[in-house]
């Protein structure tokens, strides 16, 4: 039996894995403040390191017989403006050619002190806006973290104008100009690109969203050492980042892996059923079995149409063949042939990946397929037309209810349009906030699939992926996050867990890096579906 039968919190509630909103932040500094730091020793360490990271970059873009093109702060009114002050000090002392524009005429007292000493210093203060094509790097530090409108047609047209004529090539400090650091979206209609954001203490929440990430360019934390006991401030609930730069490793090396008996033979590994492929999507059952052995699960059966079920023992001949089930007019996959005497002699049940989007009648589903689901005490996945048919009704009720009845821990993995046919009233609501309200609502766990997925359990935790491959994002991927992630859940019943939310975490977890893996093996046009099963083993990095 397991070793492990509670899952361990993960990842740690620290510096590199929170992710907090504006002014969950602010909050955090006032904290700081009440206890007797001043701002400006704050502003200092802050700056500092941004100003070290700067002072690298520019090493590194600097040519050997090329002018040195300079630096350009853009500085804004507040205690942002501030550290971009502090950041053209330093570099000005370290040498290079820094040049200041500011568009306002009044600025908080310590970032007019720091103006005043930008002066004394020599630093000269452009009198009209900087050219946009100008080869200098521009550091945005206009407004930081506590934007709520939109910062108007002048500005928005001068930073739109910079990324056309010199794309990227501008720097952020703490978010770029004109993004909501709640949300990621634009607060007006433009927002500055930058190449680097450098978000200052804890990752705001709003730059790992979908929207927001070709805005954001590279994201790198400045660490500011907040002290433990401060973050414990923020609630239970609050969201986890994983994989992030420098911590991906570590996040699955002390992830709450299922621990088998040693002793176990291939049923005491897990006993997986994949449910997949029609006669129009014939590969998905192929990945998802992929996904599924990549995740070491012992024993594997799939249920699949005849036509792909005579050529499948030749690709993976450990895979067991249940009756093939028919398929209707449409070539979709009926779902007769789930009863209580197969799903009793199993552990996990993967439905939908590529069995069409056509369902059975909802008299015959209830009496059949969905009425044993309902039933079955183990864990089901539930994927793409999985989830399609239950948004239509097949199971004979509303597919909420459907799954609030059900017997046994349940997994959820939709991209957002899936989503948005299950719980309609949740499409417009942010990531987080959806997969959130749709687990608790439900009491599944939910994996909303997007370039920085996000998963949530019925209890009101999160977590969300920091990084991914885009070169990945082809058809057939989710199908091998599917079955990766059954097998990973067949391994954790096996070992006497349950389906807790942390382990389809750590699935797309480890999924995400097998991409990154096989795009940085294969290429980027070698990152195909199979190629990312191939490297889930190699992800693990245990």
């Amino acid at each position: 039996m397991s070793q492990r039968t509670t899952p361990a919190p993960w990842p740690p509630r620290d510096a590199d894995h929170l992710l907090v909103s504006g002014s969950q932040m602010a909050a955090l500094e006032e904290q700081l403040f009440a206890s007797g730091l001043p701002v400006e020793a704050l502003m200092e360490k802050a700056a500092l390191a941004v100003s070290r990271r700067l002072i690298q970059r520019l090493a590194r873009l600097r040519q050997p017989g090329v002018a040195d093109p300079g630096v350009i702060v853009l500085v804004g009114p507040g205690h942002n403006g501030g550290d971009g002050l502090v950041v053209a000090r330093e570099l000005h002392l370290a040498g290079h050619r820094v040049r200041l524009w500011c568009p306002f005429e009044r600025l908080r007292p310590l970032t007019e002190a720091h103006a005043r000493h930008a002066a004394w210093l020599g630093i000269p203060r452009l009198e009209e806006a900087p050219d946009p094509g100008d080869h200098a790097l521009w550091v945005d530090a206009l407004f930081g973290i506590g934007q709520s409108r939109p910062p108007g047609p002048t500005l928005e047209a001068l930073l739109a104008e910079r990324q056309r004529q010199r794309p990227h090539q501008l720097v952020a400090i703490d978010i770029p100009t004109g993004l909501c650091a709640d949300s990621g979206r634009c607060l007006g209609e433009e927002a500055a690109t930058s190449g680097v954001t450098y978000t200052i203490g804890l990752i705001k929440q709003g730059l790992v969203q979908d929207r927001s990430l070709a805005r954001v360019g590279r994201l790198e934390r400045i660490d500011l050492g907040l002290p433990p006991h401060l973050l414990e401030t923020l609630p239970v609930g609050q969201p986890l980042g994983l994989g992030g730069r420098g911590s991906g490793r570590a996040d699955v090396s002390l992830a709450p892996w299922p621990v088998p008996d040693p002793a176990a033979g291939k049923y005491g590994r897990g006993r997986l059923l994949v449910v997949a492929g029609s006669l129009q999507y014939r590969g998905a059952a192929r990945m998802a079995l992929a996904g599924a052995a990549a995740a070491g699960c012992g024993s594997l059966r799939a249920m699949v149409p005849a036509e792909l079920a005579a050529g499948l023992w030749a690709l993976q001949p450990e895979v067991v063949l249940e009756r093939s089930p028919d398929c209707d007019a449409d070539g979709a996959l009926r779902l007769e042939g789930l009863d209580p005497s197969l799903l009793e002699r199993l552990d996990v049940v993967l439905l939908g990946p590529g069995i069409g989007h056509a369902a059975d009648s909802p008299a015959a589903a209830t009496a059949r397929g969905w009425e044993a689901l309902e039933r079955f005490g183990g864990l089901v996945v539930l994927d793409a037309d999985g989830l399609n048919r239950l948004a239509a009704g097949a199971a004979g009720v509303p597919g909420e209810s459907w799954l609030r009845r059900r017997g046994g821990p349940t997994w959820l993995t939709p991209h957002r349009q899936e989503f948005a046919r299950l719980f309609p009233d949740l499409a417009v609501a942010e990531p987080q906030e959806a997969a959130a309200s749709a687990a608790a609502r439900t009491g599944c766990s939910v994996l909303l699939k997007g370039a920085r997925s996000v998963v949530a359990a019925p209890d009101g935790r999160r977590w969300q992926l920091l990084r991914a491959c885009p070169e990945a994002a082809r058809a057939g991927l989710g199908d091998v996050l599917a079955g990766y992630a059954a097998g990973l859940g067949g391994l954790a019943a096996a070992a006497g867990g349950g389906g807790d939310a942390q382990l389809l975490a750590l699935a797309a977890l480890v999924h995400a890096r097998a991409g990154q893996g096989a795009a940085r093996r294969w290429g980027p046009g070698g990152a195909t579906p199979l190629a990312v099963a191939a490297s889930l083993a190699d992800a693990v990095g245990k």
